[in-house]
């Protein structure tokens, strides 16, 4: 495999180090992701579908809010209402309003939802192995060390960043 210098085609160096870090991150990120959802397609969803159905999965019976599904996808979705009435269109969810609040919708995975995710269960467990299979214990052990805390740092950037947006529109 090329470096990333080569794989974009950039003749100059990188800035800095974080720089070509993040690239990295980013490029590898796009490539796994893609991977994934090449797998996802053979059953018509996207991977962020497939995300929405595995959060319902594990929160059965009694389903989620909207907000609750945000919090817990992989990947940030600014409109999960229309992720939502899609799935809802392919019967693979289904919704219904709080009896005490009207305004939260709970949201269940429905017997046809869980279904097709029995049979894309084989094929998904083994995305894992036929990705990062290659890499040692020990590589895949420092790979997530090292993820978690460039995550970490960038979450405490990010609410610190969100805290002094709302101090000054406030």
């Amino acid at each position: 495999m090329a470096d990333l210098k080569s794989e974009i085609a950039q003749s100059s160096p990188f800035a800095s180090a974080e720089e070509e870090a993040l690239l990295n991150v980013m490029r590898t990120s796009d490539c796994l992701h893609r991977a994934f959802q090449v797998k996802a397609r053979r059953w018509g969803l996207t991977s962020t579908q497939y995300n929405v159905l595995r959060i319902l999965r594990g929160a059965q019976p009694a389903g989620l809010p909207c907000a609750a599904i945000g919090e817990r996808m992989i990947a940030a979705e600014p409109d999960i209402t229309r992720l939502l009435r899609r799935l809802k269109g392919l019967k693979l969810i289904q919704q219904r309003r709080d009896r005490r609040d009207r305004r939260v919708v709970w949201t269940q995975i429905t017997p046809a939802g869980l279904e097709l995710l029995r049979a894309m269960d084989p094929v998904i467990r083994r995305a894992p192995a036929e990705l990062l299979g290659h890499m040692t214990r020990a590589e895949l052990a420092q790979l997530i060390r090292l993820l978690e805390s460039a995550r970490q740092h960038c979450c405490d950037t990010h609410a610190r960043q969100q805290t002094e947006h709302s101090r000054a529109a406030g």
